[in-house]
C-alpha cells in the first residue's frame, strides 16, 4: 500500500513520476516497434552487409590486383610501399577499402536514397501516382454488392433491382 492509503505501490513525489515517464517511453518504444520500420531497417542492414561484402570480395579479387599490377609487381609485397625494413604502407588495401566504400555508397544512393526522396517529394507536393484502375474481379465484387444493395431486405426481389431490366 501506498503512504496515503491507495492501492498503488508506488509512493507520491518523484518516483511516481517516474514510473509514469517509464511507462510512456515503454509505450512509445512499442508504438516504434509496432510501425514496421523495424522490420524494415534490420532488412535493410541485412542487405546492406550481404551487399559490402560483395564488393568487398569484387575489389579484393579484381580491383586490388589491378592496383598492384600499376604499382609494379603481383607478389606479397606488391601494393606496398616499405620505405624502411619492417615498415610497410599498404595503399593497395587503403585504396581497395576507399573503392568498397565509394561502390557500396554509390549503389545504395542510388538504389535506396534516391528513389525514396523522389517519392517523398512527390508526396509533399501532392503528385502521388494515380492509383491503378481495380481487376476485373473487384469490378464484378462491387457489381454484385451494388446489386445485393440495390435489393434492399426483401429476399424475393429481383437481382437487378426493382426497377431495372436484366442486361441484354
Amino acid at each position: 500500500m501506498s503512504p496515503t492509503g491507495g492501492g498503488n505501490l508506488l509512493p507520491d513525489g518523484p518516483l511516481r513520476h517516474a514510473g509514469a515517464l517509464v511507462s510512456k517511453i515503454l509505450q512509445g518504444f512499442k508504438d516504434f516497434i509496432m510501425r514496421g520500420n523495424v522490420v524494415d531497417l534490420a532488412v535493410g542492414i541485412v542487405i546492406g552487409a550481404a551487399f559490402t561484402t560483395v564488393v568487398t570480395t569484387f575489389t579484393t579479387g579484381f580491383i586490388k590486383p589491378l592496383i598492384q599490377l600499376l604499382g609494379g609487381g603481383t607478389g606479397t609485397g606488391a601494393g606496398a610501399w616499405e620505405p624502411r625494413k619492417g615498415v610497410i604502407f599498404d595503399y593497395a588495401s587503403f585504396l581497395n577499402a576507399i573503392i568498397t566504400f565509394v561502390i557500396t555508397a554509390a549503389v545504395l544512393y542510388f538504389l535506396v536514397v534516391f528513389p525514396l526522396n523522389a517519392l517523398a517529394e512527390r508526396r509533399r507536393r501532392g503528385e502521388e501516382p494515380p492509383p491503378k484502375a481495380p481487376s476485373e474481379d473487384i469490378v464484378l465484387l462491387t457489381q454484385i454488392r451494388d446489386a445485393l444493395v440495390a435489393r434492399g431486405d426483401n429476399p424475393d426481389a429481383p437481382p437487378y433491382g426493382r426497377h431495372q431490366e436484366p442486361p441484354r
